[in-house]
């Protein structure tokens, strides 16, 4: 038998938002690299994203959602700061993260962090199954 008060959501554990370096190429007035703060998102955030990028045939669009996972977990620096996107010359949260984070193996390492963080999961395993 359980005890139902257990499951309470009172008793819900909350999962932290994270500092995480996106980037080498950021770096504070000591040439620490800026830590961002990452949350991960929830179940229905997670899945509603992989949604949206899929098309009618269930293919994913693996780009944009590796971009739009970042954006949705980063909670600081704001990507939609216009003052933000305006000093990078962008329109748009995507972009300005794009921008903050050129080089291709940061921000490989950056999905992977913002995606562990939200699903627990492996991304090679998630590219497997989309496969099948």
């Amino acid at each position: 038998m359980s005890n139902l008060s257990l499951f309470l959501k009172k008793n819900k554990k909350v999962r932290e938002n994270v500092k995480y370096a996106a980037t080498k190429s950021l770096c504070d007035e000591n040439g620490k690299p800026l830590e961002w703060e990452i949350k991960p998102l929830n179940s229905r955030e997670y899945d509603q994203l992989m949604a949206d990028c899929s098309d009618d045939k269930g293919k994913m669009d693996w780009v944009m959602f590796r971009e739009q996972l970042i954006t949705a977990c980063v909670a600081e620096p704001n990507l939609n700061s216009s003052e933000l996107q305006d000093s990078y010359g962008v329109m748009s949260a995507e972009d300005l993260l794009r921008a903050m984070v050129d080089d291709p193996s940061e921000f490989s390492a950056f999905y992977k962090f913002a995606d562990n963080l939200s699903s627990g999961g492996n991304i090679d395993e998630k590219i497997e199954q989309a496969k099948n």
